[in-house]
């Protein structure tokens, strides 16, 4: 899979934010600080760094090998899962396009998905818990953005 599949998946969500901070900062915690995803997005336990990519493991238990498909500062992040044990999941790459916007940030992440009828029903129920999961990290990743950094 390729950054068509956004475009292509049988299944797209789609989230939308506007953050009170600048493209750029949004960007090196996407990109360049993936570890720390676990500070600041619901869901996410700890991410490590492999030869390949980076190692997910989610709150819930399963996890996941991704390699990135688009680094482009500060405006798109792009990412595929080459490995999972998350049932059913066949094909899953994530997007993130970041737009400068009233003195801040505009971030839409996208979540494109395939695999059997029924994995693709329940992600499409999970969209409300998806949603919900997206803003209240948006809010966190803002705050942390805002604190001084030593």
């Amino acid at each position: 899979m390729g950054l068509e599949f956004v475009e292509s998946a049988r299944v797209r969500l789609v989230f939308g934010a506007e953050l009170g901070v600048p493209p750029e900062a949004v960007y090196r915690e996407l990109a360049d600080r993936t570890e720390d995803w676990p500070e600041w997005f619901a869901g996410v336990a700890a991410v490590a760094r492999t030869p390949d990519g980076r190692q997910v493991r989610l709150a819930g238990g399963g996890q996941t090998w991704e390699s990135v498909l688009a680094a482009r500062p500060p405006a798109r992040y792009a990412y595929r899962t080459d490995r999972t044990d998350i049932p059913g999941a066949s094909a899953l790459v994530e997007e993130w396009r970041l737009w400068a916007a009233d003195g801040g940030t505009r971030v839409r992440w996208t979540v494109a998905t395939d695999g059997p009828a029924v994995y693709r029903a329940l992600v499409r129920l999970a969209r409300p818990a998806l949603a919900r999961t997206f803003l209240i990290s948006m809010r966190a990743l803002e705050r942390r953005l805002r604190l001084p950094r030593p």
